[in-house]
């Protein structure tokens, strides 16, 4: 059994995408958050033993950090590049499966969805279809979206008849990756709810 922080250095160790596309949002999510984010589901009973669905899974961090706790993946992602960084990154892994992909097509049931999708700043609203889709097909949802998300998440949840349990709140690092950003690192306040 893995503790969180050998769960951070392991999940630190993976690749990130080689050619981040802006229109697609493509950002790694942190491995210090992305553990603190999967310890806190494995805590909740959500993991270990369970059928878990990463959508829009970029390069694998979180569906990786669950499978690292027991769980059964399936790593639903579009963008061909981030697959291809997905595939190494998975090479020492067992008990997933890639779905290539927009999260739309993803139909199977599953018990909990994970994702971190794109925050909306290149397209309005680019979140919802994946948050409708985790609603659809699993009865836990772990959703990363910016701070202020919280009017949409609450919304949404209320139009779903969904319930907000726990929500944690961090400030991530937004590494300089690409050619329109000024700065080397900008933070940016970020949350995670988990819904049923």
């Amino acid at each position: 059994m893995k503790t969180k922080k050998q769960l951070a250095i392991a999940l630190s160790k993976l690749k990130d995408f080689e050619n981040p596309k802006a229109k697609l949002e493509q950002y790694i999510t942190e491995s210090n958050i992305a553990a603190d984010i999967i310890w806190n589901a494995y805590m909740l009973g959500d993991i270990s033993d369970k059928k878990i669905v990463d959508l829009g899974a970029g390069t694998g961090i979180l569906g990786i950090g669950c499978l690292e706790l027991g769980g059964t993946v399936k790593f639903v992602e579009k963008d061909p590049d981030a697959i291809k960084v997905l595939k190494e990154n998975l090479e020492d892994y067992e008990d997933y499966k890639i779905i290539e992909g927009d999260v739309n097509e993803f139909s199977e049931r599953v018990d909990v969805s994970v994702m971190n999708p794109p925050f909306g700043v290149q397209s309005r609203k680019a979140d919802k279809k994946f948050v409708e889709k985790a609603f659809e097909i699993s009865k836990v949802v772990y959703y990363i979206g910016k701070t202020e998300s919280k009017g949409f998440i609450k919304a949404i949840c209320s139009d779903y008849d969904k319930k907000i349990t726990h929500h944690w709140e961090y400030e991530m690092p937004l590494k300089k990756t690409m050619s329109f950003h000024s700065k080397k690192v900008k933070k940016i306040n970020i949350g995670c709810w988990r819904i049923e």
